[in-house]
């Protein structure tokens, strides 16, 4: 058995359970951990509360090949669903399940998609342009970087990677891809290389934002999240906690606009009192989003990134 505990540390594992315990005590508690990965908080949370059930949902099988080995333990409390996770709702309605007590969400490019070179997601070492978290998907960064028109590529790389060089990364893609096809990230690296003044790439690695756009647009990651946190907070119970970890500033802006809709109150201006049908569903449980601790970015630099923020649902929404 692979000891999957040993290349994978979950992010602000301590601070994720604190902030969901007071909701996962109860009997029959059931929490979705929405980006299962290798099932590190997955497996903490388990072990921490014994008459929790939990619901995996992950749209790579490779990954909840490894979380079903690593939760086997606690196989009669588990339940894994091969599923992306704007589609929450019929999974848990497949499980017979109505609401849940607990949401969690580690957003982002997991451990394992990031260390399997095969899967194409790092800029840092060669391998076909992939980056599909779904291996089952059509759509890769080779058929992206193909059959885009010089317009999409510029539009997805500013929009989701925010890359002030995109309109010349763009260019310089379609009249390398009229030459010969784009199949590994070697190539793309070194176009957007050739492409980027020097004063630039010593301010940090120039395809970062380039692969970061592609992997968003390949698994449609902002599409989905859009979808998914308005889905996840309309089966939360009353006294219900939902924590989510941002990588980058797409992805927080949009869960921070979200839950910071449904924690104040839409009672019409000018009107003297609260409509009880008005008021806020969600109360937040931190300020603002929160960061790693110094000693975690130290020792996990993948944690460098994250913003974490969370809510309690105080109110149904009916």
């Amino acid at each position: 058995m692979t000891d999957n505990s040993a290349i994978h540390t979950p992010v602000m594992l301590e601070r994720c359970i604190e902030l969901l315990a007071p909701a996962l005590g109860r009997p029959g508690a059931v929490i979705v951990d929405a980006t299962l990965g290798m099932g590190g908080h997955a497996e903490a949370l388990l072990e921490r509360f014994p008459g929790l059930t939990l619901v995996g949902l992950d749209r790579d099988t490779d990954a909840l090949a490894i979380a079903g080995e690593r939760l086997a333990a606690h196989r009669n409390r588990v339940h894994l669903v091969h599923t992306v996770y704007d589609e929450i709702a019929g999974a848990l309605e497949g499980l017979g399940i109505s609401e849940v007590q607990g949401i969690l969400f580690d957003l982002g490019v997991s451990s394992l998609q990031l260390d399997r070179t095969e899967r194409g997601f790092s800029y840092s070492q060669d391998a076909p342009l992939d980056m599909r978290m779904d291996a089952t998907s059509e759509l890769t960064a080779e058929r992206v970087l193909a059959e885009y028109s010089e317009a999409e590529l510029r539009r997805i790389f500013r929009e989701y990677g925010e890359e002030r060089l995109a309109p010349r990364y763009a260019q310089r893609i379609v009249r390398a891809r009229e030459t010969a096809p784009l199949t590994s990230s070697a190539q793309l690296v070194r176009i957007i290389t050739e492409a980027t003044p020097a004063a630039i790439q010593r301010k940090g690695h120039p395809a970062k934002r380039v692969f970061q756009a592609l992997r968003i647009e390949v698994n449609q990651e902002l599409a989905v999240l859009e979808r998914a946190i308005p889905a996840a907070v309309a089966r939360l119970a009353v006294g219900g906690r939902i924590v989510v970890l941002a990588y980058q500033s797409l992805e927080d802006r949009l869960v921070k606009r979200y839950l910071a809709s449904l924690s104040s109150s839409s009672t019409p201006a000018g009107l003297p009192v609260e409509l009880p049908e008005h008021a806020a569903q969600l109360r937040l449980l931190v300020r603002g989003a929160e960061l790693a601790s110094e000693e975690e970015r130290a020792a996990n630099p993948r944690s460098i990134p994250v913003r974490l923020r969370a809510a309690e649902r105080v109110r149904s929404a009916a």
